[in-house]
């Protein structure tokens, strides 16, 4: 088997929900399943249960399968957040955003081009400072369980910053 790092992985995460997130999914789901059927046994009325029950748990699922990978290819370093790729030459800076900054940099003060990828879940995150004047993209918000180790994934030595 291929390790990470030899595969040219240099940091991996999915936004996955919460077990509490999941159990009031499961909770909300089963509540409006039960509702949707008002005590008659009628097979159509039984799959409509079924599909009111099932609908919230893959929309849950789906929302917590993005994956953010830091990712080596031959041609450089590349930031992937789901079908979005980034080359690592094309950022300027990554801050990382502490639970009262991530929440003010999603309200009011979001640039409306930003490119953001948010879980409500997660707290946290980063943002990624485009330095591409061909880009009208001026920052990527991101939400990460750890954006310090994010951050240091991306970390690539500028040649202003060596001098």
């Amino acid at each position: 088997m291929v390790s990470d790092m030899e595969s040219g992985v240099r940091y991996a995460e999915r936004m996955r929900m919460p077990w509490a997130g999941w159990i009031g999914t499961v909770a909300a789901a089963a509540v409006a399943a039960g509702l949707s059927n008002f005590g008659d046994l009628r097979w159509w009325r039984l799959t409509l249960s079924v599909a009111v029950f099932l609908v919230p748990l893959i929309g849950a699922w789906w929302l917590g399968r993005l994956p953010v990978r830091v990712v080596e290819h031959g041609e450089g370093r590349w930031l992937h957040v789901d079908d979005a790729r980034l080359p690592v030459s094309a950022i300027d800076r990554v801050e990382v955003l502490e639970p009262t900054a991530y929440s003010d940099s999603l309200g009011v003060a979001l640039h409306p081009l930003a490119f953001v990828v948010q879980r409500p879940w997660i707290r946290r995150g980063i943002r990624v400072v485009l330095d591409d004047p061909d880009d009208p993209t001026p920052y990527w918000v991101v939400s990460s369980r750890n954006p310090e180790r994010l951050r240091e994934a991306l970390a690539v030595a500028r040649p202003a910053e060596a001098a």
